[in-house]
């Protein structure tokens, strides 16, 4: 059955309902979850900022690993953020804990998203002449790839005046519709927001901070825990393909194959962030000399028995020995045989 909402067309069926109705049930259970793990879901939202910093800005064309973003945002020195990665970096973070410390707070307005996006291109020095305010020239989404190639993936509303009467209608929309699935309404808004893509650049990493702040808003409060983008970044070829052939309708595209798309990535991560709890879990029990191997490997993917041996002074026959308990407990994974065999958590 096909739906209408706001300006798009959903077909509602068993699928799009089950989804719904898992997301929900996690939720409801997320109260008992939240008071059980206190100490565990602390170092878990560090570890998804730093995901979720590094994943979205590499959508877009940063080089910067996890573990730059992790060291830059341990010992941010504003005075030395010269590179558009680390500017794009650090504004980023800035948002994503505004949003996370105060999404309540945070009005779904023209001036709202503004702030937003002069925050967020803060310390973006080349953006200085159009951050907080609606683009000024035509733009379009490009995929930007490992190698540096771009390809774009459709157009975009135009600048002035198209651009201002397409968010306050998709503002007024958001306020005004109160029977929509807060779910569908996350989905919608971020997808109608980057389609109009109002701002010179940073739509796309806007895009997904709005998502995050509609789903704590309407109540999602695990979202904090996990990280929204890493999974947009696992899915990236996915990600512009669902939107490039919902753009291909547009206006009154049918906006269904999207819907499920973001429906998907949320179970994903309530999948994710359920595994990693249960990892803490096993963890506890753990001896320091294994916590500290884990440790060593996660900072080092791809190290080899020799290399954990030899920098954290431990005799290689006890590695060898521990090694297989760790795997055996899926808290590290063996790659390769022979003297080529290494290990990543």
């Amino acid at each position: 059955m096909d739906n209408k909402v706001y300006t798009f067309t959903i077909h509602l069926d068993w699928k799009l309902i089950a989804f719904i109705s898992q997301i929900d049930r996690f939720d409801a259970s997320w109260a008992s979850i939240e008071r059980r793990e206190g100490q565990s879901l602390k170092q878990l939202k560090s570890i998804a900022t730093v995901l979720s910093v590094g994943a979205s800005t590499r959508i877009e064309g940063s080089k910067m690993s996890d573990a730059e973003v992790e060291k830059l945002l341990n010992a941010i020195d504003l005075t030395k953020l010269e590179d558009r990665d680390s500017q794009e970096v650090v504004g980023y973070f800035e948002t994503l804990d505004i949003i996370s410390e105060s999404y309540q707070d945070i009005d779904i307005s023209e001036s709202g998203l503004k702030n937003l996006h002069n925050i967020l291109m803060k310390y973006s020095t080349k953006d200085n002449w159009h951050k907080g305010d609606y683009k000024q020239h035509e733009n379009v989404v490009e995929a930007t790839y490992p190698d540096g190639k771009k390809q774009i993936i459709f157009q975009t509303t135009d600048p002035g005046y198209p651009t201002q009467q397409a968010m306050q209608g998709l503002i007024d929309w958001y306020k005004s519709d109160k029977t929509t699935h807060p779910l569908v309404k996350c989905a919608l808004f971020a997808y109608e927001f980057v389609s109009i893509h109002p701002f010179q650049d940073g739509n796309g990493r806007l895009s997904r901070l709005l998502a995050t702040l509609l789903l704590l808003k309407y109540g999602y409060k695990w979202i904090q825990y996990v990280s929204f983008e890493h999974e947009i970044e696992n899915r990236k070829s996915e990600y512009y393909r669902v939107l490039r052939g919902c753009q291909s309708q547009r206006p009154n595209e049918n906006v269904s194959e999207w819907v499920l798309f973001f429906f998907d990535a949320i179970v994903n991560i309530q999948d994710h962030l359920m595994q990693k709890l249960a990892v803490r879990g096993i963890e506890t029990n753990l001896s320091p000399r294994e916590k500290a191997i884990i440790t060593f490997i996660g900072n080092n993917p791809g190290c080899k028995s020799g290399d954990i041996a030899k920098k954290l002074g431990i005799p290689a026959p006890t590695v060898k020995r521990v090694l297989p308990d760790l795997i055996e407990k899926k808290l590290i994974e063996k790659h390769g045989t022979g003297p080529g065999t290494n290990y990543t958590t």
